[in-house]
């Protein structure tokens, strides 16, 4: 039987309550890390940073009867993996200066593993996002990079 390998994750896409809302938020914060809105037509708009795309969209009339309730089956949230701690740290700071909800402030999560740094913050929906560095992964990376010795 062959076997894949999933090389990264492609793109996100989540529904929105208002469209409008959601997209002032998502410009400013994804743009805060790096991506570029690439795509907007009908009720979809989507973000780019070169590896991973972020899409939102317009959630239908009787979605948006249904608020996102932490707690319910689906969606728990989103992780960006930063490049460093700093900017980690750095992505509080905007948050803060954009009146973001903070869930946790940036926080070492030891139990996570190695260098686990987190912030987690809502979207105006309520829904979940994290931005993380984690060291473990940064040197797991690095031995892979390694070349291989051969006899």
């Amino acid at each position: 039987m062959p076997m894949v390998r999933v090389v990264g994750i492609d793109h996100l896409a989540i529904r929105v309550s208002d469209l409008a809302a959601s997209k002032s938020f998502y410009s400013r914060v994804l743009g805060f890390m790096g991506f570029a809105r690439e795509w907007e037509f009908d009720r979809v708009v989507g973000w780019n940073n070169g590896a991973t795309m972020f899409w939102i969209t317009q959630a239908d009339a009787v979605g948006r009867r249904h608020k996102h309730r932490t707690g319910d089956v689906g969606y728990h949230h989103y992780a960006f993996e930063l490049a460093a701690r700093g900017e980690v740290d750095a992505l509080y700071d905007f948050l803060l200066t954009e009146k973001v909800v903070i869930v946790d402030a940036p926080a070492a999560y030891p139990s996570y593993g190695e260098g686990y740094y987190a912030v987690y913050f809502l979207d105006p929906d309520g829904l979940k996002l994290e931005a993380m560095h984690f060291v473990e992964k940064d040197k797991r990376r690095a031995r892979r990079a390694r070349p291989t010795e051969t006899p």
